[in-house]
């Protein structure tokens, strides 16, 4: 049988206050229509869920039992209707992210994004952090999160990590050999970090290999082609740390930090950049092995 949400608020109305007096305030009903509603409850139900008394009211065992359901019943109403009640927030999101900072959890921060306000239209970009942060200073996009060297002025960090050399495995060269690297092409701050890491070193190096994608230069490198320069994080297996050998000199920390743009936020880009700050895959992932 199906039962009228009215009907089971009164019940429960009824039953928290004690009376019927007090539920009617409660309801902004009158006496008569909270004892109608009860009245028809129960005929519905064919049992009766209140025992009534000159001095006092309380619940039958099958009221007992009822109740339970009704409160259960009218907290999932409640919950269904925050899910899909209209969002007041509206507008465009234009977001940025470097390839590596959320890799394959990224559509799951989107998706709960969208459906929390389905009237925000998002527009992302996958880029390189350097690009990002001009992006962000030219008014293309709203927020960012880039990779950067610790210490920028106004920068909210997200996660601390660090640059390192990387390797294969199978990787090996020759004593006095040129080292052969892979880099993204410029701008990147991981190219940017190891050049300015190798100059001024007694290091012969050159570049062997370049590609915009991470997936192309993990290729490079798992066979064993370069050396590069990667976060910490996202060492795979199969690959190696190699700070400190073949003479390479020690890189600097990294933090990734989230970016907005300057001269204030709409609301949803305010909601958004809170979301990116509560996602628990900001924090730092295990700490990769070293050779």
């Amino acid at each position: 049988m199906d039962f009228d949400p009215t009907l089971l608020r009164t019940f429960v109305a009824v039953t928290e206050t004690g009376g019927f007096t007090r539920a009617a305030e409660r309801l902004h009903l009158t006496q008569s229509a909270v004892s109608h509603q009860i009245r028809r409850l129960e005929e519905q139900v064919g049992r009766a869920l209140l025992h009534r008394t000159t001095r006092r009211l309380t619940l039958t065992e099958d009221g007992e039992d009822f109740l339970r359901h009704a409160e259960q019943i009218l907290q999932s109403l409640a919950a269904l209707s925050r899910r899909f009640q209209p969002s007041p927030i509206t507008g465009a999101v234009r977001f940025g992210v470097p390839e590596n900072f959320i890799g394959d959890r990224l559509p799951n921060l989107l998706c709960q994004f969208s459906r929390a306000f389905p009237d925000v239209r998002m527009d992302v970009n996958v880029s390189m952090s350097m690009d990002l942060r001009q992006m962000i200073d030219a008014d293309e996009l709203d927020v960012a999160v880039v990779i950067a060297l610790p210490g920028a002025i106004g920068d909210t960090v997200l996660r601390r990590t660090r640059f390192v050399w990387v390797a294969s495995d199978a990787f090996d060269v020759a004593p006095g050999r040129s080292l052969p690297f892979a880099f993204y092409p410029p701008p990147c701050i991981n190219r940017q970090v190891g050049m300015s890491a190798l100059d001024g070193t007694p290091v012969e190096w050159h570049v062997v290999f370049t590609s915009p994608s991470q997936q192309g230069l993990n290729a490079a490198i798992s066979a064993g082609l370069a050396i590069t320069v990667m976060i910490e994080d996202d060492v795979l297996p199969g690959m190696r740390i190699v700070d400190g050998q073949y003479g390479l000199p020690p890189l600097p920390p990294a933090e990734f930090v989230l970016l907005r743009r300057p001269g204030g936020c709409t609301p949803a880009v305010a909601v958004f950049g809170k979301l990116v700050l509560a996602w628990p895959e900001t924090a730092p992932r295990p700490v990769s092995r070293v050779a």
